[in-house]
């Protein structure tokens, strides 16, 4: 799990390029999920999504703050 501080002190490429990486692991794990092979961790997913969030959240502060 990503820590909130962790992402604030990035900047925005970087949050771009996390947020690329995490939603192809997603993608991964739904494509996994679609073909009915289980999971190894079941909760990863919800992890991911919740990643997902966390990150857009971040990037739409700095977008309306303009900092980075």
């Amino acid at each position: 799990m990503l820590r909130v501080k962790k992402l604030q002190d990035l900047n925005k490429e970087d949050l771009e390029k996390q947020l690329k990486e995490i939603a192809r692991e997603l993608m991964r794990l739904n494509a996994q999920i679609s073909t009915g092979t289980p999971p190894e961790n079941p909760g990863r997913v919800r992890n991911i999504k919740r990643n997902i969030a966390r990150i857009k959240t971040i990037l739409k502060i700095k977008q309306e703050v303009k900092i980075e």
